[in-house]
């Protein structure tokens, strides 16, 4: 007969952000919780490596200091954020342009003076929307009506030339897409972000900030290296055979493992998104900025060195670059021709570190998009995570703070 685990009130199976919200507002609520999280630590896709002396994130990500969720959550000087530079820089045939928010950086408004990035139209345009997604309530967001990208910058005014230029390249970054096809309604909500926050990276690698949800939990709630093979009538059974009974079930884990627990789950289709580690003997940049590519060659590219100098070993450098898809036999070699251009250096010689693919980097976000969804999926089940509401720590948060208000409000709590 199969060991049966003490019984709680909640089960929660995944140790990523959502989940750990979760865990946390439940045990808020007085209830009796859980954690079983199948790999060796706590994160999910908010994962830090140290391959060889270097801090390798999975994936290229970043920190938005204004989310909510996460200044409920979060004492952010205890992260020791590092910032990048409040803009972009944009490889174009001109040379590259920079674009920067003069609010942060009187100095750079020259670079926005008309015939450098934009023409009179297109920085009225961005002057108003920025005001209004800036100073408006964000309930105007949440309630317009909901396009996509490309429909909603035309409509406010932009021209074809600029959104190629600038928000074509730069967003196809952040939706880990390249056709300005995701929802307009996130488009607003995280524009509006980056114009309150400030793009971060923590000084121990982005592992770090799911570490920090973690270490506000009980010691012992959450145990590593615990599988849970399928959902039971009363609980769920790990891959080791154990029985753990609850009275609820949250599964906070990635798209394919909740698929296989909740069959039938509405997911959204996930992006893919490679990123190459190399190594170079010294900053091709030498600033924290992020790198785009008119000619989209790449997502973006970064020295993170330059952001935190800690992601490399005194003496070298390390540049994130990520693309579209999967990695492919002479990928990496296109990638880094096209950084030979991008920094206006020779890339051949630089050192190939490891490569991260991910494969499920975000959900898919085309109009209409719901900004929040019931977690509920049955009695006694639960799901939250990006997919339940935008791809973003915010999202995967608030998913979490959604799940553990319907839970401790069936549970009577």
């Amino acid at each position: 007969m199969p060991a049966t685990a003490s019984p709680v009130d909640v089960l929660v199976i995944g140790a990523g952000v959502a989940g750990l919200a979760c865990a946390r507002d439940l045990l808020a609520g007085g209830l009796d919780v859980r954690v079983l999280e199948a790999s060796d630590g706590v994160g999910g896709r908010m994962r830090s490596d140290r391959v060889d002396g270097f801090v390798v994130d999975r994936g290229f990500q970043v920190f938005n200091t204004s989310y909510p969720q996460v200044r409920r959550r979060l004492t952010l000087r205890d992260l020791r954020l590092r910032p990048f530079t409040p803009g972009v820089l944009i490889h174009t045939d001109r040379g590259r342009l920079r674009f920067t928010d003069p609010t942060r950086r009187p100095g750079t408004l020259p670079d926005l003076l008309p015939g450098r990035l934009a023409g009179p139209r297109d920085l009225l345009a961005l002057g108003a929307l920025s005001g209004r997604d800036l100073l408006g309530p964000v309930e105007w967001v949440k309630r317009s009506e909901d396009r996509t990208t490309r429909t909603a910058l035309a409509a406010a005014g932009f021209s074809d030339a600029f959104v190629e230029r600038f928000f074509r390249p730069f967003l196809s970054g952040v939706f880990l897409e390249d056709e300005l096809e995701t929802s307009s309604r996130f488009f607003h909500l995280v524009w509006r972000s980056m114009l309150r926050g400030t793009l971060c990276l923590p000084a121990e690698g982005i592992g770090a900030v799911p570490r920090a949800l973690a270490g506000a939990l009980p010691a012992g709630l959450v145990r590593l290296e615990t599988a849970v093979e399928r959902l039971t009538d009363d609980g769920a059974e790990t891959a080791a055979g154990a029985l753990v009974p609850a009275r609820a079930v949250v599964v906070a884990t990635g798209p394919g493992p909740a698929a296989a627990l909740l069959p039938g789950l509405d997911l959204p289709p996930y992006r893919v998104v490679t990123t190459y580690y190399h190594v170079a003997p010294r900053s091709p940049l030498g600033e924290p900025t992020l790198l785009v590519d008119e000619r989209r060659r790449v997502l973006n590219t970064c020295v993170l060195s330059d952001v935190v100098p800690g992601y490399a070993p005194a003496g070298s450098a390390l540049v994130a670059t990520s693309v579209l898809g999967p990695d492919a036999e002479g990928r990496e070699r296109t990638v880094r021709a096209a950084l030979s251009d991008l920094y206006g250096t020779g890339a051949g010689d630089w050192e190939l570190l490891t490569v991260r693919t991910i494969t499920d980097a975000l959900p898919a976000m085309p109009p209409p998009q719901p900004l929040l969804r019931t977690s509920r999926t049955g009695p006694g089940r639960y799901v939250c995570g990006d997919h339940r509401a935008t791809g973003s720590v915010q999202g995967a948060l608030a998913s979490g703070a959604r799940a553990a208000r319907e839970v401790l409000r069936d549970l009577g709590r």
